[in-house]
């Protein structure tokens, strides 16, 4: 069944599941925390903006990164070791108090499963609202995530739209009921494969990254082809 529902700016929400129920609540009660999670080889600047989006129109007390050791989405392992990951993402989230980084999937063997990181974090914060931000993408294919059930018990998704009237839902979430808002923003066209790509090339990847991350990336040779 598809639903034709409001998001907070009033324009109609078109084909999003009547099992989404848009969530527009904002209480000072309640602490409020967005969970970010990806590969991050490397941050971008796309990255950075999203994050800076969901701050501000989810009103979150915090944001946290998770960067993944092994992305259950992605065959190939992070060309650039979890350590140098966590050194960007330091550098990528300077100058925004509420932005944090938890390592804590770096840490534990096999594919990084968000539920996995949601229900440890429940035990460790109880009380605490937590907000999933996600992609576009990544909302049309949430129904082949790990558990995906268990994460919406978990947490309310917050998907990342240019026009909230394009969201497009999983076919599996049509009869799930789940907490949705829709963070609003024009995408950016970043993404880690053309700065690695650059990197390679011995190309200036600043305008993607910024510089501190740009930096850190030629300082320690990230994604260099090795020569024979």
């Amino acid at each position: 069944m598809v639903a034709r529902r409001r998001h907070a700016r009033g324009r109609a929400l078109h084909r999003l599941p009547a099992s989404a129920r848009l969530d527009h609540a904002l209480t000072a009660t309640t602490r409020t925390v967005g969970l970010f999670g990806g590969s991050f080889d490397p941050p971008h600047l796309a990255h950075r903006a999203l994050a800076q989006a969901a701050l501000a129109q989810l009103a979150l007390d915090e944001l946290v990164w998770v960067p993944a050791r092994q992305s259950p989405h992605k065959a190939d392992h992070a060309p650039a070791s979890g350590a140098d990951r966590v050194a960007m993402l330091q550098r990528m989230t300077e100058g925004e108090p509420r932005f944090s980084i938890d390592a804590r999937e770096l840490d534990r063997a096999g594919p990084s499963y968000t539920v996995d990181t949601l229900r440890q974090l429940h035990a460790e914060q109880p009380g605490t609202r937590w907000w999933l931000v996600i992609g576009q993408d990544q909302y049309a294919r949430f129904d082949t995530w790990h558990d995906w059930r268990g994460i919406l018990a978990l947490a309310g998704l917050a998907v990342a739209a240019r026009d909230a009237d394009r969201v497009r839902a999983a076919p599996g979430l049509a009869d799930v009921p789940h907490t949705l808002r829709i963070v609003e923003m024009t995408p950016l066209p970043h993404s880690a494969s053309t700065v690695r790509s650059r990197a390679a090339a011995g190309l200036d990847v600043t305008a993607l990254v910024g510089t501190p991350v740009a930096r850190y990336i030629a300082d320690h040779h990230l994604y260099r082809i090795a020569q024979p």
